[in-house]
């Protein structure tokens, strides 16, 4: 097979994982970087350039397009679906799961477990709002951030009401969230290849840190989950329309609850702490599935 991996750069761990397991089977691979692509939007015939050349021939097109260039890289890709390329996660399913409030949304309808969440758009509402998640400590997030960055844990309701006031003055979008305490600053990831949680890894935050990101210094270590958690994950992930993602959940006193479903996961700490090659996992799995022409709209909303 033919396969484009859309990354900004190959020396990143999981790109360059990936392009080792594609070669150790005996794919080519390109990685290609979306922001140098240009397309030709015409009836017929959709093209895609990319630093003076045309772009032919792939069978499929793995994203691991970065928080930053969504709107760009999803565009690509949808190029790409267009072209007929079987994506391993289709842009819709990616715009989906990028979108905080709207993937809560859906999550919420169809049942699964979250912490209890509010959203407002005025200030006048901020206290029915702090009512709304059980009042402080409460957790505060902008919609747009990513890797920890953009939550704040604020201790009690005046601090909390001086955050979402700032938020607000900045014109930034946020979600108010209740605090699971119970969880002491870790979380899980499953990691999902292919409607399968192949994986499972509990991040730890630092002493004092409750954010459990490993780009905020957190760890990892393997852990086994309980069927409930597997099952919601795996819900989460068809939710979204996912083919590979990684679900974050807190161990709550009333069950699992899913922080995030993160459309292009990490494959350093997964790896690192399982041992496994989700790698190869992830080519094994688009040996199976890819065929032309074979994008469709998974999930709803």
């Amino acid at each position: 097979m033919k396969i484009a991996i859309l990354s900004r750069n190959r020396n990143l761990y999981s790109t360059r994982r990936l392009v080792e397991a594609a070669e150790a089977r005996g794919h080519e691979v390109r990685v290609i970087d979306a922001l140098r692509c240009y397309m030709n939007i015409t009836s017929h015939h959709p093209e895609i350039h990319y630093k003076g050349e045309v772009l032919t021939g792939f069978d499929a097109v793995i994203p691991r397009i970065g928080a930053s260039i969504t709107f760009y890289g999803t565009a690509v890709l949808r190029q790409f679906e267009m072209m007929g390329v079987y994506p391993l996660n289709e842009s819709v399913a990616i715009s989906r799961s990028r979108d905080k409030l709207r993937s809560l949304q859906l999550l919420s309808k169809h049942g699964v477990g979250l912490p209890v969440t509010s959203f407002a758009h005025s200030p006048d509402d901020i206290d029915d709002l702090l009512n709304i998640v059980g009042g402080a400590p409460a957790v505060i997030k902008v919609l747009e951030g990513t890797q920890g960055i953009g939550v704040v844990l604020a201790e009690n309701k005046q601090a909390a009401k001086s955050v979402i006031q700032a938020f607000m003055g900045l014109k930034e979008h946020i979600l108010v969230q209740e605090f699971i305490k119970e969880a002491g600053g870790s979380d899980i990831r499953c990691f999902v290849v292919g409607g399968k949680v192949v994986a499972a890894m509990k991040r730890q935050g630092q002493d004092g840190e409750f954010r459990s990101n490993l780009h905020r210094g957190g760890s990892a270590v393997l852990t086994r989950i309980s069927p409930e958690e597997r099952a919601t994950a795996l819900r989460a992930a068809k939710i979204m329309g996912l083919n590979v993602c990684g679900v974050d959940i807190l161990r709550s006193n009333h069950g699992p609850v899913v922080m995030e479903v993160n459309s292009s996961p990490g494959l350093e700490g997964i790896e690192t702490a399982s041992g496994k090659d989700v790698a190869g996992l992830i080519i094994d799995f688009i040996e199976k599935t890819a065929k032309p022409n074979k994008t469709q709209t998974k999930g709803k909303g």
